[in-house]
């Protein structure tokens, strides 16, 4: 399988860490910098995986997270929200809109691609399980 990985992140500095943490891991990471770029770009090339922030210029992360989850030939891509959103019911809103899972901002350099390695390779939700559980 490709070492590719989607970024969708709008924010430069975070985008230029994670990157480079991946790139340091021998992945290939592939950025985008809106919602509508990133769902453009998982159609058209193989992902491993899709890191996204959820607050995002046009479309927001969990609407791209909805799309993808969506779409039975890219539903089965492991999709992380990487976010700064910390509130009380955050993370089960996030998780509920379709990632598979949630990394809080400020990312730890030491931890974070040993945290996306551990979602990788995991089969996720088909869309009819994320319709019955009210997607």
């Amino acid at each position: 399988m490709p070492n590719n990985i989607l970024l969708i992140e709008d924010n430069p500095t975070n985008l230029d860490l994670m990157s480079y943490l991946l790139r340091s891991f021998g992945y290939h990471p592939v950025a985008a910098t809106d919602g509508e770029a990133g769902l453009a770009a998982v159609r058209q090339t193989s992902f491993q995986l899709v890191i996204c922030d959820i607050h995002l210029p046009g479309i927001d992360g969990c609407e791209v997270a909805r799309r993808i989850k969506a779409d039975p030939d890219i539903c089965h891509i492991p999709l992380i929200a990487v976010t700064a959103l910390a509130m009380v019911g955050d993370r089960d809103k996030v998780l509920s809109a379709g990632f598979d899972g949630y990394i809080a901002k400020p990312i730890e350099p030491e931890t974070f691609v040993a945290q996306l390695k551990s979602f990788m390779g995991k089969a996720t939700a088909s869309p009819l399980a994320a319709q019955n559980n009210g997607l």
